[in-house]
């Protein structure tokens, strides 16, 4: 446990995933540099086995997700890439411990995939306070209506008509 720790801390990890058309995902690079690899031979696994990676699992990065990541300091201005870069969704890290079969791959998929349900939690979690929030807003927003109600009914003068009360 240690050890694969050691190969990839828990937040190394989950600094590396990033939302991409609405999925998390993590790019090629970042994953290679986990398992030890150069980037070229993931991404060979990967076309050696295209069927085994559909849409949802694996896409290619257009080159304005590229110049936006570059941007974003995620993807370094140096380097020769000759291709836009592959990013994997969970599926799809899932599905490459079945192409990488090294023990270092193995073992570091499973705590890139325990990185992925953690954000899911996180995500979860997020959602519901943000529920739990507008409720709250909602509830507080009708009670305070009933007050500023009253407060404008106070600060309208007498109607025309009914018995003043006090010196005139």
């Amino acid at each position: 446990m240690k050890d694969t720790q050691a190969l990839a801390p828990a937040e190394r990890i989950e600094a590396m995933i990033l939302i991409l058309r609405g999925e998390k995902v993590i790019l090629d690079a970042d994953i290679a540099g986990l398992y030890g690899v150069e980037t070229r031979a993931v991404v060979q696994a990967v076309k050696r086995n295209l069927d085994r990676f559909p849409k949802d699992f694996l896409f290619r990065l257009t080159q304005n997700e590229v110049l936006v990541l570059r941007s974003q300091s995620v993807i370094s201005k140096r380097g020769g890439r000759r291709y836009l870069p592959y990013a994997f969704t969970e599926q799809g890290v899932a599905m490459l411990s079945s192409v990488l079969r090294s023990e270092r791959a193995v073992r570091v998929n499973v705590e890139v995939m325990r990185a992925f349900v953690r954000l899911r939690r996180l995500t979860s979690v997020q959602a519901e306070l943000a529920r739990k929030l507008k409720a709250l807003e909602q509830k507080y927003d009708k009670q305070f209506k009933v007050v500023f109600d009253a407060l404008r009914e106070l600060m309208m003068p007498p109607e025309a008509g009914g018995r003043s009360i006090g010196f005139d």
